[in-house]
């Protein structure tokens, strides 16, 4: 009849109705109280310490429903019910200035139920030494702790920054690639759209280098997996720290330029190991392409138009239940939840993947690979069949995140709601997930899996069996995730090709990422672009989005085109489209379908010939990955890296592809020229062969060209690939 959780859901960034805000309050300020009861209760009380609190109804607050803001899109509706709403009621509490306890009585028309009684101690900010920031030498300032009756809860120091200093990490991010001036935090979440405008990420790093005008500066790494946040206002960046049981803060400084800065810090974590050349080839995708006859026409589509293509996504392949077995298969339940081999399935000849070997078979024979999507999640809604005997088999086998009580965790998320998270953070259980999935590597040689999700644990007091709690697990489960599919992968002779959205330190030893779910506009690609460039930042090589998005109506043709052109010099180039309920007109971001769509006769041939310029690029990038890993300067490099220039500030959209080729996007609808700036050197524009001097250069910008320059020393051995 009425519950109350202190902690709510732990939304990162919104409350639920049945909350305390804040969790933990500042001594003398006063305390949101929430709960959720049944229609029934007519009045709610709370005895809050010696004195009585009447609550009334309340909704979520608009802030709270604006921090699930997707706009529209298939999970959009899914998002908007997630924090709930119908039966909640509030109250606030006076300043609260010492520990009190408090429960809630709830009022029926012939009962009353009382909750158990809860405890809050307010917490105060203190430079007295209660703990130990190692590791920051004259750097760190102004250390504070957060103190309370129960423990240290966290550390706030500061860093000085000089008036040309620039801020540049934190994992991917989308808003800018100078964080300088922004307040931020670094926790895993799955922001569905819109990342730039609510300033949240699939891939965090409590990582950044700090970049004055000359190029030279310094950087720090938190080695910490739990949440952090950041604010540089003025001379300083702020920086908050969650502890655990030890109030103790491990912080590395790394001196040097970004290069140096950036090597330090992946000696310590680990850095990407070279994939096969394939894998830069074009990669096509559509969430609808849930048969064998849609993704052979798919292809069949691409072979006869003479538009390359390396790869094909197939994200609909399965049931979306256990994402283990092609969907209509016929096969033998095990109730024991053991893994099935291939032989253990049949295919229905006029079933919907009637032979996904032979699929596979001759996709190869194209020259195409084959990637299968997943998700990190185990649906409970299905009572029988394999589904429910795989989830019976993990949570009675110990493979699932547990609450703190020892129950099994349910996600709290709004997509596959109440599933259940397998506990990566061990081998047996990382085995035990694989082996159900090994056949598909082994008997039909697929080439490697779309690790999609893996923002699902909420929870700071979520136990892992590695001993780790939610408040310092949470942030690794898409590390652990990324690795688990990279070793069955390897384990199989294969490749260790995933393809992630989220990640956390750690992420940049395990595969491939592309930059999530984005809208089809011109600002959702610009910010695609910053996160490309945040990310290689901190170290991620190989990455790509889904050009020019894969959500709303279909772009029109100068928006994709300008896409496709900017992703054929980013290190994957791929597309792809949401699930839209098979609605007429498609949504497919095939240049066929954009081309019919839009009624432009340019696109098939324009797409086709930067296709074909992706393929006489792939020696240039693998030669460029195979350099970037050992030298750690990025492959898709902001410049200033490269160049100790001021300037170079003004023009955060350009970068270097690889250590020769210098690329402008064109990132405004209409335009018909491109500034671009190039930094003092030889340049060579590789669409006229003219030699260009450095400074601001414009030209024509027709949907054919994209801004492009090559050092003066390297045209002779790249000017033929153009």
């Amino acid at each position: 009849m009425i519950t109350h959780r202190p902690y709510g859901i732990e939304h990162p960034y919104a409350t639920s109705p049945d909350q305390r805000v804040p969790v933990l309050p500042l001594t003398g300020e006063p305390v949101r109280l929430g709960v959720v009861v049944s229609p029934n209760v007519e009045r709610v009380v709370c005895e809050w310490g010696s004195t009585e609190l009447d609550l009334t109804p309340a909704q979520v607050a608009a802030s709270d429903a604006a921090a699930l803001a997707g706009g529209e899109g298939h999970l959009s509706e899914a998002q908007a019910n997630a924090l709930g709403g119908d039966g909640g009621w509030s109250g606030v509490t006076p300043p609260v200035d010492a520990p009190v306890k408090y429960r809630f009585h709830a009022h029926g028309a012939s009962a009353v139920e009382t909750t158990e009684w809860f405890e809050v101690s307010p917490a105060a900010w203190t430079r007295d030494a209660v703990g130990e920031v190692r590791g920051g030498d004259e750097r760190v300032l102004d250390v504070e702790w957060l103190v309370s009756a129960v423990g240290v809860h966290r550390a706030r120091f500061a860093f000085e920054l000089r008036p040309d200093d620039h801020l540049v990490g934190f994992g991917e991010r989308y808003d800018a690639l100078d964080q300088r001036g922004r307040s931020l935090d670094a926790v895993v979440f799955e922001q569905y759209k819109s990342q730039g405008v609510h300033g949240r990420t699939y891939l965090p790093m409590p990582f950044a280098h700090v970049v004055d005008a000359s190029g030279n500066g310094w950087g720090f790494h938190l080695r910490t997996s739990r949440r952090t946040w950041y604010s540089s206002v003025g001379d300083k960046l702020v920086v908050e720290v969650a502890l655990g049981d030890e109030p103790t803060v491990d912080l590395a400084i790394y001196e040097g330029g970004p290069a140096a800065v950036l090597k330090a810090f992946l000696d310590e974590v680990g850095r990407a190991e070279e994939l096969p050349s394939w894998v830069f080839r074009l990669w096509a995708s559509g969430n609808e392409w849930n048969t064998q006859e849609l993704v052979m026409a798919r292809m069949d589509a691409h072979r006869d138009l003479a538009i390359p293509v390396g790869a094909v996504v197939i994200e609909a392949w399965s049931d979306e239940e256990g994402i283990t077995i092609w969907r209509d298969a016929r096969y033998e339940v095990t109730a024991d939840g053991s893994a099935h081999k291939a032989g253990d399935f049949s295919y229905r000849h006029d079933g919907v993947w009637p032979d996904p070997k032979a699929m596979i078979d001759e996709l190869h024979a194209r020259g195409i690979k084959v990637i299968l999507w997943q998700i990190p999640l185990q649906k409970t809604e299905i009572t029988t069949g394999q589904v429910a005997a795989d989830a019976a088999a993990m949570v009675r086998e110990g493979h699932v995140v547990l609450e703190a009580d020892g129950t099994a965790y349910h996600n709290r998320g709004w997509w596959f709601p109440h599933a259940l998270m397998p506990d990566l953070s061990v081998q047996r259980t990382r085995d035990w997930w694989t082996e159900k999935r090994r056949y598909l590597v082994e008997d039909l040689d697929v080439d490697g899996f779309k690790t999609d999700g893996g923002e699902h644990a909420w929870g700071h007091d979520l136990v892992y069996a590695d001993g780790r709690r939610g408040d310092e697990g949470n942030n690794l489960f898409p590390v652990h995730y990324a690795r688990t599919f990279g070793d069955l992968l390897r384990s199989a002779g294969k490749a260790p090709v995933t393809f992630s959205r989220s990640g956390f330190t750690g992420s940049q030893a395990h595969g491939i990422f592309w930059a999530g779910d984005e809208d089809s506009t011109w600002e959702a690609f610009r910010s695609s672009v910053t996160a490309g460039l945040t990310a290689a930042s901190c170290g991620i090589v190989y990455w790509g989005w889904d050009l020019a998005g894969f959500s709303g109506p279909v772009p029109d043709a100068e928006l994709y085109l300008r896409a496709v052109a900017a992703s054929v010099f980013m290190p994957i180039m791929q597309y792809h489209s949401e699930f839209n309920h098979h609605q007429l007109p498609l949504r497919d971001r095939t240049p066929w379908h954009v081309a019919e769509i839009t009624g432009d006769e340019r696109v098939i041939p324009l797409f086709r010939q930067y296709a074909e310029l992706r393929e006489r690029l792939l020696p240039y990038l693998v030669e460029q990955a195979a350099l970037t890993i050992t030298t750690d300067r990025p492959l898709m490099r902001p410049l200033f890296f490269d160049f100790a220039d001021p300037s170079v500030w003004d023009f955060p959209h350009q970068y270097l592809l690889g250590n020769d080729l210098l690329v402008s996007p064109v990132l405004e609808p209409a335009a018909t020229t491109w500034t671009t700036y190039l930094p003092a050197g030889d340049w060579v524009d590789v669409w006229t062969g003219e030699r260009v001097d450095g400074g601001l250069v414009t030209r024509d910008v027709p949907l054919d060209v994209i801004p492009v320059y090559c050092r003066a020393s390297r045209w002779s051995e790249l000017s033929p690939l153009f």
